[in-house]
Formats: structure tokens, sequence, C-alpha cells
């Protein structure tokens, strides 16, 4: 891929707000992401496919949490879900870029745009065992909070059997 398109690729990156109207597609994406984190979680879907969805229903009506959809063009491109708006500490709790538009620093600009939105402090869990987040959450940190930033391991609440997840800490300004 030449520079150019990973350019042109990257720079029709959108983030928008998700609405009720939005919430079957997410509903879909979501499926996408549980499907992925399956490799490092070791949850299995439901008999009927499924896979637990309770952050989809927060993230659309609980206080102090907020869905973002991400396109490209006019396809979507992913989610993210946002938590602690209306705490001291907001947590991107979950973040969706589709396999097909990733690369071309897609993912690094729409998650940059979502802290973008709500300056202050915030937290950002993954798992140590996914290296492409690893390298990918800590890009995002370095770009927000350029030498700002910390990383540190964190039982997973509820889930003794998994290894700790990392979480990284930083301030996004205004």
């Amino acid at each position: 891929m030449t520079e150019t398109s990973v350019e042109t690729m990257s720079a029709d990156v959108r983030v928008r707000p998700a609405s009720a109207e939005d919430r079957p597609a997410v509903e879909r994406l979501w499926l996408m992401f549980r499907h992925d984190m399956s490799e490092y979680q070791g949850g299995l879907p439901a008999a009927d496919g499924t896979f637990r969805s309770e952050r989809v229903e927060a993230a659309f009506t609980a206080p102090g949490w907020a869905p973002y959809l991400l396109t490209r063009g006019d396809h979507l491109a992913g989610f993210a879900f946002v938590r602690g708006l209306d705490g001291p500490v907001r947590v991107f709790n979950s973040f969706l870029v589709v396999r097909g538009a990733r690369r071309g620093k897609v993912g690094l600009r729409a998650a940059v745009e979502v802290l973008r939105r709500h300056p202050g402090r915030w937290e950002i869990p993954f798992q140590r065992g996914n290296a492409g987040a690893v390298a990918f959450w800590h890009r995002v940190a370095e770009d927000s909070a350029p030498g700002g930033w910390s990383c540190a391991e964190r039982a997973v609440p509820g889930r003794p059997e998994l290894p700790p997840d990392l979480w990284l800490s930083f301030t996004v300004g205004r």
C-alpha cells in the first residue's frame, strides 16, 4: 500500500455518536467483537449464536456511557463504547475496528477522536496476550499523552481464571 493510499484510508474515517436507530448494526458489530475477544477470554456463544451483550445495553441506556460508530466512507468500520463519563475517569470499555478496515491508522485515528471528545483522565484495559492490542493501545496513549501515560496489571473482575488485563492511564487535554 502506498503512503498516499494509507493517508486516504485513515482520512475518511469518521466517528459519530450511535443513535437508537443504529443499535441493530452495533449489535451485529458486537458479535464480531466478542468473537475476536473469545480468543483471549475463552467465551463461547450461547446456543442461539449470540454472546453476552450487557455492555451493548449499558452503552445505549446507562448513565455515563456513550456508544460511537466508526465509519469509513459509506461503510461501517467499527464501534467504541465509553463509560465513566459521569465520573472522574473515563474508560474505553469496548473498541472494534472490523478486519477490512484495520491498518492504515484507521483505528488510531478513531480512538484518538473518541478520546478528544471527552477530555480528562482516561483508562484503557486490554489483554496482555493480544499483541496487536498491546502495540495499538500503547500507540494511542503515546499519541494522546506523549510520555505522560502509565501501564499496570489488574485482575479481571469476577474472572480469576484469566490472566490480569493491562490498563493504560493518562490524561487527555482540551
